[in-house]
């Protein structure tokens, strides 16, 4: 099957959610004219990200019955979507959320499980830690949705892996920090290198799409990029700019890369499960 991915590398206002709802309708519509299957935004596309205090005014809840999920689910019956957004449950925790929509309906919601707090980040004081990591099907194949400092921790992307992901996606407000050699920022050069190896490793299609702009005193520097199961990149979005990005890819080379390096067939869950239990018990 071949698709149709869309980056929305967008920048959006901070605590501004009915702007941002409007920059998601725009950019739908111009993926829709592009003949966009999947189209991707980033993390806390619809709030900004450094909402803090403001958190308890910007988040909605994962339901229809929510307007600004009911805009968002109206969307994805033209391409299937996911957004990020600030969500409060039932007992008023708040946790950073990325959706998958499709069809008018909420396919999987993940909520952020690794919150940095060091550094420039701060989100451990007004977000929630999510407590699972789970794939799921969409109409495109099985797939799994992390949020930024979850996949650069290896053990989220290995187990979406595990269960049946053979579609990694990725959002993220990742900010620039850091030069080079070669003129790059070292955030972004991390970045890649992650998302590359991950592609190489579990022979997966890796999708991240990255905000741009400035916010808080950070800017956030974009560079949205997929890479294919050989790990090698088939498209980049500029840095630093507002852009939607799209591409093509053939879900069939997965298994092509697959029958080449079975790395999947030969995995060893079992004994990965009896060495962190050996592990944990001697800790």
């Amino acid at each position: 099957m071949k698709i149709n991915v869309g980056l929305a590398q967008i920048s959006p206002k901070l605590a501004e959610v009915r702007s941002n709802c409007e920059l998601h309708l725009s950019f739908v519509e111009r993926a829709a004219q592009q003949n966009v299957d999947l189209l991707v935004f980033p993390e806390l596309s619809l709030t900004g990200y450094t909402v803090q205090d403001a958190v308890r005014d910007v988040a909605h809840r994962a339901s229809p019955s929510d307007p600004l999920m009911n805009a968002m689910l109206e969307a994805s019956r033209r391409l299937d979507l996911v957004v990020g957004f600030a969500e409060i449950d039932d007992r008023e925790r708040f946790f950073t959320a990325s959706a998958y929509l499709s069809q008018g309906k909420i396919v999987h919601v993940h909520h952020k499980v690794y919150l940095p707090t060091y550094g420039l980040f701060d989100e451990g004081r007004y977000f929630d830690l999510g407590d699972s990591v789970r794939a799921f099907d969409t109409r495109f194949g099985r797939m799994g949705l992390l949020i930024c400092e979850d996949f650069w921790h290896i053990s989220p992307p290995y187990l979406a892996w595990l269960d049946g992901a053979d579609v990694l996606l990725l959002t993220s407000a990742s900010p620039g920090r850091g030069l080079n050699d070669d003129d790059r920022l070292a955030s972004s050069r991390f970045v890649e290198t992650v998302n590359q190896s991950y592609a190489a490793l579990f022979g997966n299609f890796v999708i991240h799409s990255n905000r741009v702009g400035f916010e808080d005193g950070m800017n956030f520097w974009g560079g949205s990029t997929i890479f294919d199961p050989d790990g090698q990149l088939i498209v980049k979005a500029p840095y630093f700019e507002e852009a939607l990005t799209v591409t093509p890819i053939d879900l069939a080379q997965i298994r092509r890369s697959r029958a080449r390096t079975p790395l999947l067939r030969d995995e060893r869950p079992e004994l990965v499960l009896r060495e962190l239990n050996r592990i944990l018990a001697r800790s």
